[in-house]
């Protein structure tokens, strides 16, 4: 298997390559060459197996002869032990609707589910070059601490996380800072989780600070997230339809910054049989605007009780602009121009159609949000926490849909309280979690301070490459 980028301006690398590389160097986002087809057979094989073994299956699609069948495994063992529950992401029933709890991580919160195995990944692959590696981020919330969770204590390896001073929740917040790994390092930035996102770009684009610094990225601007997220769409048809190829289902994704998502999406073309993936977001609806008008326009990051959504440049929008393009990367180069010019790209009114075809998309408001926690909690017992919470309001009136639920409900304690006048219970892994020391540095929104920071940490030099 071969990776290209959205832009078309590189050769094609191996698995290994896209994922040391993240970003592509032509400023694009990377992706297979072509997209496996999962014949029915081959489904319904699959609709048994736990979920290590499935991540196995899938994943050795996409890897190529990179990394050993038994490395696979080992791999996928090794990642999903730190999960609390045996069957890792469990389906429940809640009411009419189902959902996959994404949770039982780490920290919480369904990025564990792709950075444990990336984290065990980049390990791997630095084994084998003897080399260092500087790992860079950013985070509206979760990406975050699971991505320091992975890698924390790693040998060979470094992470700098960047997130928005004061716009994500305490709890994330303290996951993320109460982290006293000598290899981890975090950034508060002046600004919103978009400043942190276009940071990461900048410095990945300055292709001699990268190369110096062995950057490497966590966010799901790697492929390599994607891939692990794939892993549980197909879990969740399994175990929803006990393996029934006739019978399709419909996904309710909470949706941010469109990786989560696509990875459904990706699962669709493999064969998946999903009928509508149902994009829900709160107040920063740019993505629920795009499948009403063909229209991606960027706004002002609006807070909400949802701060893990709180985006408006959905980074992996591109990744899917490619394929509803018809594979063109002149044209998604030209979109991508626009956007950084005008704030906005429009599609053709068929490629409109197409999009509609493949996804839903509903914005909830924060009252919505809080209504729909306290019904779900009142009728069924059920406590959602305010990300879940929209994407169960969004498919409320969708029948055989399973929703996905991005993280326990004790990461917004407050939204929670408001919501059905309780605190919810606290897992042990955020159990005395405000209490513990913190360690975290202050930083203006520019990629100039981050470079300036990594290159003190990594070297103590204050003469940064141009």
């Amino acid at each position: 298997m071969r990776y290209i980028s959205t832009r078309g301006n590189m050769e094609p690398l191996s698995f290994s390559q896209a994922v040391m590389m993240g970003l592509a160097t032509d400023g694009g986002l990377l992706l297979p060459e072509t997209i496996p087809s999962i014949d029915d057979k081959t489904l319904i094989s699959w609709s048994n197996l736990n979920f290590s073994k499935l991540a196995v299956e899938i994943m050795s699609l996409y890897v190529g002869d990179d990394i050993k069948r038994v490395e696979l495994d080992d791999l996928a063992q090794r990642s999903y032990l730190a999960f609390s529950h045996p069957l890792v992401t469990p389906l429940v029933r809640v009411g009419e609707q189902a959902i996959i709890e994404l949770f039982h991580g780490p920290t919480a919160a369904f990025k564990d589910i792709a950075l444990q195995w990336l984290g065990n990944l980049f390990e791997l692959l630095l084994q084998r070059s003897d080399k260092q590696l500087n790992i860079l981020g950013a985070t509206s919330g979760d990406t975050g601490s699971a991505a320091i969770y992975g890698v924390r204590g790693k040998k060979r390896i470094r992470i700098f996380i960047l997130h928005p001073l004061g716009r994500v929740s305490l709890i994330q917040e303290r996951q993320m800072t109460t982290v006293l790994d000598p290899n981890v390092h975090n950034i508060a930035i002046r600004g919103t989780f978009d400043d942190g996102q276009r940071i990461v770009k900048e410095v990945f684009t300055d292709l001699e600070f990268k190369q110096h610094y062995n950057l490497a990225a966590i966010n799901s601007i790697n492929w390599a997230r994607v891939l692990a997220q794939i892993v549980y769409y197909f879990y969740a048809w399994g175990r929803y339809t006990a393996g029934n190829i006739s019978k399709s289902v419909n996904f309710a994704v909470p949706t941010g910054n469109f990786g989560d998502i696509f990875a459904g999406y990706m699962a669709k073309r493999m064969g998946l049989p999903i009928n509508k993936l149902i994009i829900a977001t709160n107040r920063n609806d740019i993505l629920t605007r795009f499948i009403a008008t063909g229209v991606y326009k960027v706004g002002e990051a609006q807070p909400t009780l949802s701060p893990s959504m709180d985006i408006q440049l959905a980074s992996n929008f591109e990744r899917y602009l490619y394929y509803l393009t018809g594979a063109n990367p002149s044209q998604v180069k030209a979109h991508m121009n626009s956007l950084s010019s005008t704030g906005q790209l429009q599609v053709t009114a068929e490629q409109l159609a197409v999009a509609n075809s493949d996804f839903a998309a509903v914005a909830v408001s924060d009252v919505e949000t809080l209504a729909q926690m306290r019904f779900t909690y009142d009728k069924y017992r059920y406590i959602l926490d305010p990300h879940t919470a929209i994407g169960v309001k969004a498919a409320q009136d969708v029948t055989d849909v399973i929703c996905i639920a991005t993280a326990h409900p004790a990461k917004f304690m407050e939204s929670v309280q408001r919501a059905i006048g309780k605190k919810p219970p606290v897992p042990s892994s955020l159990q005395g979690i405000l209490d513990r020391e913190m360690r975290c540095t202050i930083s203006e929104a520019n990629s100039l301070a981050v470079k300036q920071y990594i290159c003190d940490v990594v070297d103590g030099s204050s003469n940064l490459l141009t």
